[in-house]
C-alpha cells in the first residue's frame, strides 16, 4: 500500500469520536472557564505548533479580552505514530518575563511536550502559566503535567482530526477520530 493509500484507508476505516458540533461546544466551555481567570491579566497566548493551530484559532475567537498571540514549535512526534525526544523547532519571540502566559495545543497525552514547554515560559520569567488542551487523552497512570482548561477526553487511541495528525495529515478534520488498530 503507498502511503497516500495508507492515509486514506485510516481515515476511511476510523471510528469518529466527537464531532465539530461537540469539538465546538467544548471549545465554548474552555472559553467560559478561561475568561474570568484570565481576562484582566493581559496574558499572551502560546499556540504549540504544528497542532495547536486549530484549536488556537476556535479559542482565540472565543477570548473578548486584550491579549497578544506568539508560538511554540516543540516536537516529539515529527510526523510519525510515536514519540522520540522533544525538537525545540522555535521559540517565541515576545518576552515572556513578567507575562501570564496561556499555552494552547490540541492533545495532552503523556504530558511530557507540555511539561517541557511550561518549564521553558517559567525559564523565561513568566509571571504565571496556564495551558489550555482541546482533548486530553486517558491513560490510567499519572502524568507529569496536568492542563489547567481541558476540552475533551477520550479513551487512549491514536487520534487525528482537529490540529492531530496522522502521519502529518489529517489535521484539517473538523471532528476528532481515532485509528483502527494503533
Amino acid at each position: 500500500m503507498s502511503d497516500l493509500n495508507e492515509i486514506r484507508t485510516v481515515r476511511a476505516e476510523a471510528d469518529l469520536l466527537f464531532s465539530e458540533v461537540q469539538v465546538d461546544r467544548a471549545i465554548d466551555r474552555m472559553a467560559g472557564a478561561i475568561t474570568p481567570k484570565l481576562a484582566d491579566r493581559n496574558p499572551i497566548l502560546i499556540c504549540v505548533l504544528t497542532g495547536g493551530i486549530g484549536p488556537t484559532a476556535k479559542l482565540m475567537q472565543r477570548l473578548d479580552f486584550p491579549l497578544t498571540c506568539d508560538v511554540i514549535h516543540a516536537s516529539r512526534y515529527q510526523g510519525e505514530t510515536s514519540g522520540s525526544e522533544i525538537e525545540w523547532i522555535s521559540l517565541p519571540r515576545s518576552p515572556l518575563n513578567g507575562r501570564t502566559v496561556l499555552i494552547v495545543d490540541d492533545i495532552l497525552d503523556e504530558g511530557i511536550t507540555l511539561e517541557a514547554i511550561s518549564r521553558y515560559c517559567t525559564g523565561q520569567g513568566a509571571a504565571s502559566v496556564y495551558s489550555a488542551v482541546l482533548v486530553e487523552k486517558l491513560l490510567g497512570h499519572a502524568k507529569p503535567y496536568r492542563a489547567d482548561f481541558v476540552g475533551l477526553e477520550a479513551e487512549n487511541r491514536y487520534l487525528f482530526g482537529c490540529g492531530m495528525d496522522y502521519k502529518g495529515y489529517w489535521r484539517n478534520l473538523p471532528g476528532i477520530y481515532a485509528c483502527r488498530g494503533i
